[in-house]
């Protein structure tokens, strides 16, 4: 009944959070796992910020249109199974 909808869903995020995943890598964000740990303990050296290149701006663009593409594909199967069971 409610089944095609929640698979939809289902097979969305999971896409979705495998692009996301393949991003990650493709960006190294998983490299030097080792360095990550000791980031705590380091004192407070104040860096200068980081320019935001166009690149990066357009990657934060796309997330937060993923982020959005997720939500309403939430509504939409909220609301798709609210009219077809009452």
């Amino acid at each position: 009944m409610y089944y095609p909808y929640f698979l939809t869903y289902m097979l969305s995020g999971f896409i979705i959070s495998i692009l996301v995943f393949f991003w990650a890598l493709h960006n190294r964000q998983f490299k030097d796992q080792q360095r990550a740990r000791f980031l705590p303990l380091q004192g407070g050296d104040q860096t200068n910020p980081v320019k935001v290149s166009k690149m990066n701006r357009i990657e934060g663009y796309a997330l937060l249109g993923l982020a959005c593409l997720g939500l309403l594909t939430t509504a939409a199967v909220l609301i798709f199974a609210l009219v077809k069971g009452g």
